[in-house]
C-alpha cells in the first residue's frame, strides 16, 4: 500500500499501522454531551451490531473505554452471575488470562488446556461439560494471538448449544476478518477491539452482547466502571457515554468502520489479510524459517516464527535492524520455545510483508554477529509489557 508518512510498518498484533484517513478523523475536538457525538456513537454501535450479523435487535454492541482486556474482563463479570461457573479453555496466554480473571473477581471456574499449539476441540469440551453440572458459561478465543492459532469455534459452540450453556467468545484478533455467523455459532457474548482487524486506534473494546442475555444481567458486575448493563442502559437511555468517552478514538473507529465497509467488510479484509500471510510465510520458508503451525492451523492474522537455532542469534539486535529498516515485529509469548511473531493485519498488503522478508533476509547475518552494546530500539521485555501492549 502507499504510506506517504512512512512510519515504520507495525507487523505487530496491535496497535498497528493505520491508514492516514484514520488518523485524521481525530483531528476535531468532539464535545461528549452534543447531539453529533451522540449519534457518532450510535452509529458505531449499528455499524458493529450489524457486523456480528445482529441488526434485527437480538444483539447489542456496547463500547467501553479502553483496551481489549477492559471488556473481556467486563464482560466475563457482567454477563457471568455471581454464583455462575465458567469452563475457561486455554491453549495461550489469553485463555489463561480470562481464567486469572475471574480468579480476582471471585467467579468459580474450571479449565480445558492443551498445548500452544494445538486447538482447544468440541470433544474436550464435551468431555468437560459431561462431567460438570455446575458450568453454565463457556469462555474460548477465536484466535489465540500468542501463537495465532485459530481454535474451532464453531464446533465448540455446537457442542455448548448441546449442553444448554452460554458460550463467551474472545474474538480479539479476529472480529471483522474472520466469520462468526451467529446462526453457525450462538453465542452470548462476542468481545473485540478498535485496534485489531477493524484497524481502528487503541482506546475502545467493545462486546456484542445477546440482548436477551444482557437484560438478565442486572447487578452481576464486580465493578462500577466495567458493568456493561449499565454502561448499555445508559446509552439506551440518553445515547450517551457514563463516563468520560475516548472522543477522538471513537471518530477514528467511526472512519475505520467505514473503510472496512468499502474494502467489502469481512470477507474483503480476509482476503487481503490472507494474501498477506500467504506472502509472509512463503517467503518465510524460503529463507530457511520454520512455522510453529501447520497451514491448516494457522489464522491468517499473526504467524509465529521459530527463532533461528544458531548461538549467536539476538533477538534484540535482529528487532533492532528491522526497526531501523521501517519494520517492527513482536516477540514470542510462547512457553516452551523461542520464537518472534510477524502480523499480517493493518492498513498492509502483500507487497509489505514481502517487503518484510527483503529485509529481514538482509539483516540476519547481521543479526548474528555480536557487538558492542549500544541504544537500541524499545521493544517490550517483559511478560506483563508484553500483554499490555497486545491486547
Amino acid at each position: 500500500m502507499n504510506h506517504p508518512d512512512r512510519q515504520p510498518l507495525l507487523l505487530t498484533p496491535g496497535p498497528l499501522t493505520t491508514n492516514p484517513a484514520t488518523r485524521r478523523a481525530m483531528d476535531r475536538d468532539w464535545g461528549s454531551r452534543d447531539t453529533d457525538f451522540i449519534a457518532l456513537t450510535a452509529r458505531v454501535r449499528r455499524r458493529l451490531e450489524e457486523l456480528a450479523g445482529g441488526g434485527d435487535g437480538a444483539f447489542v454492541a456496547v463500547p467501553l473505554q479502553g483496551s481489549g482486556t477492559f471488556v473481556v474482563e467486563a464482560t466475563l463479570g457482567t454477563m457471568v452471575p455471581r454464583d455462575g461457573k465458567v469452563l475457561v479453555l486455554i491453549n495461550g496466554a489469553y485463555g489463561r488470562r480470562m481464567a486469572t480473571m475471574l480468579d480476582i473477581m471471585g467467579r468459580a471456574h474450571s479449565t480445558v488446556s492443551c498445548a500452544e499449539d494445538e486447538p482447544v476441540t468440541g470433544a474436550m469440551v464435551e468431555a468437560a461439560l459431561a462431567g460438570d453440572d455446575a458450568i453454565t458459561h463457556v469462555a474460548a478465543v477465536h484466535c489465540e494471538t500468542t501463537s495465532g492459532i485459530l481454535n474451532p469455534i464453531e464446533e465448540i459452540a455446537t457442542v455448548v448449544a448441546q449442553h444448554g450453556k452460554r458460550l463467551l467468545i474472545d474474538a480479539m484478533s479476529s472480529f471483522g476478518a474472520i466469520a462468526i455467523d451467529p446462526a453457525r455459532v450462538p453465542f452470548s457474548a462476542v468481545m473485540a477491539s478498535s485496534n485489531k482487524c477493524l484497524e481502528g486506534v487503541p482506546g475502545i473494546g467493545f462486546a456484542i452482547l445477546r440482548a436477551s442475555d444482557l437484560a438478565g444481567a442486572a447487578g452481576n458486575a464486580h465493578s462500577l466502571s466495567l458493568d456493561l448493563h449499565a454502561q448499555w442502559q445508559g446509552f439506551e437511555k440518553n445515547g450517551q457515554w457514563r463516563f468520560t468517552p475516548p472522543t477522538h478514538v471513537l471518530a477514528a473507529f467511526d472512519a475505520a468502520l467505514a473503510r472496512h465497509e468499502g474494502e467489502g467488510g469481512v470477507d474483503g479484509r480476509f482476503q487481503r489479510y490472507s494474501a498477506n500471510c500467504e506472502a509472509l510465510v512463503a517467503g518465510m520458508r524460503a529463507l530457511g524459517f520454520q512455522t510453529l503451525l501447520p497451514d491448516h492451523l494457522q489464522a491468517p492474522i499473526i504467524v509465529t516464527f521459530l527463532a533461528p537455532s544458531e548461538p549467536g542469534f539476538s533477538f534484540q539486535r535482529f528487532y533492532d535492524l528491522l526497526h531501523a529498516r521501517g519494520f517492527a515485529i513482536y516477540p514470542g509469548k510462547l512457553t516452551e520455545a523461542d520464537s518472534f511473531r510477524v502480523g499480517c493485519i493493518g492498513d498492509l498488503d502483500a507487497d509489505d510483508l514481502r517487503a518484510a522478508v527483503a529485509a529481514i533476509g538482509e539483516v540476519m547475518d547481521e543479526a548474528l554477529t555480536p557487538e558492542k552494546p549500544r541504544r537500541t530500539a524499545s521493544v517490550p521485555q517483559s511478560t506483563s509489557e508484553i500483554e499490555t501492549v497486545t491486547q
